[in-house]
C-alpha cells in the first residue's frame, strides 16, 4: 500500500458503528496541536473557526487558501487531518477535484463537503453528487454532509440515498435517537452526526449506531466564552454562555 492508501484505511477504519470516532475540531495551529498533545488520533477543522479567525464571513467560499495553509500546517502533527471545506470552495467540479488532489499531496486524510448554500438553500441533489465524484479517487475520505436538518430544508433521507458513492455521510443537526436509527438504516455508509451540548451522550448515539461524532465549532465558540469569561472575572462580572453559531457569525463580516 502506497502511504495515501495507508492513511485513508486508517481513517476510514476509525470510523465504527456503536463504537464512533470523537473527532475534536479545530480552528488554528495551536489548537490542533493543544488536541493532538491530548492524544486524538484524528483532528479536522471547522470552518466557522477559520473564518473567524481571519475575519472572514463563514460557508461563503472566502476561506480556501486559509483552509489549505492550515491543512499543510496540520499534517505536520503527526495525526490523521480531515478538513472542512465547505462546499468545496467551488460549484465546479473540476476545480473541487484539483482541491481535493492538493490537500491529498499535502497529507490530508479525509474532507467534508456540504450541500448547503450560503442563501439558506441546498445545492441541486445531482450537482452536488458530481462534487462528490469530483473529490473521490484522490485517496481522500470523503464525508458527504447535507444540511437538511441545520437549514430546515429538503428530505434528509433522499439525501442521504443520493450520496451513497461518498465514503461517509454527516447530517448535522440530527440528534433523535430514533431519527437517527432512521438515517442509519437508510444507509451503508458510516454516520457522522454533530455533538449538541444537552443532547444525546456519546453512548447513546453509540448505541443509536454513529460511527463518527464531530464537534464542530463547539471548541472554537468555547474558547471564546473562556476568554470572555476571564476578562470578565477581572472586572467581577459573571462569565457569558458559550455564544452560538448565529452570535458568532453575526459579529463576522457579510458574505
Amino acid at each position: 500500500m502506497t502511504t495515501a492508501e495507508r492513511r485513508f484505511a486508517a481513517f476510514r477504519d476509525l470510523h465504527r458503528p456503536g463504537d464512533p470516532l470523537l473527532l475534536p475540531n479545530a480552528w488554528d495551529y495551536g489548537s490542533a496541536a493543544a488536541l493532538a498533545a491530548q492524544g486524538f488520533a484524528a483532528i479536522g477543522t471547522t470552518s466557522l473557526g477559520v473564518a473567524a479567525v481571519h475575519g472572514k464571513p463563514d460557508a461563503a467560499g472566502a476561506t480556501r487558501a486559509e483552509t489549505v495553509e492550515l491543512a499543510e500546517r496540520m499534517c505536520g502533527l503527526g495525526v490523521l487531518v480531515t478538513v472542512d471545506i465547505e462546499g468545496g470552495f467551488s460549484d465546479d467540479p473540476a476545480q473541487v477535484s484539483d482541491l481535493v488532489a492538493a490537500l491529498a499531496a499535502l497529507g490530508v486524510a479525509g474532507v467534508n463537503l456540504e450541500d448547503g448554500r450560503p442563501d439558506g438553500t441546498l445545492r441541486p441533489i445531482a450537482l452536488h453528487q458530481r462534487i462528490i465524484e469530483a473529490a473521490m479517487g484522490h485517496g481522500v475520505f470523503v464525508n458527504a454532509r447535507t444540511d437538511t436538518r441545520w437549514l430546515r430544508t429538503g428530505d434528509t433521507l433522499e439525501r442521504v440515498r443520493a450520496y451513497g458513492h461518498a465514503d461517509g455521510i454527516f447530517v448535522p443537526g440530527l440528534s433523535d435517537p430514533g431519527e437517527i436509527a432512521e438515517v442509519v438504516a437508510a444507509t451503508s455508509l458510516p454516520l457522522n452526526v454533530l455533538y449538541q451540548p444537552g443532547g444525546p451522550s456519546l453512548d447513546r448515539l453509540a448505541g443509536a449506531g454513529v460511527a463518527r461524532v464531530s464537534t464542530g465549532s463547539l471548541l472554537y465558540r468555547a474558547s471564546v466564552q473562556g476568554a470572555l469569561a476571564a476578562v470578565l472575572a477581572v472586572r467581577g462580572e459573571p462569565a457569558p454562555p458559550v455564544p452560538s453559531y448565529a452570535e458568532i457569525t453575526a459579529i463576522l463580516p457579510r458574505p
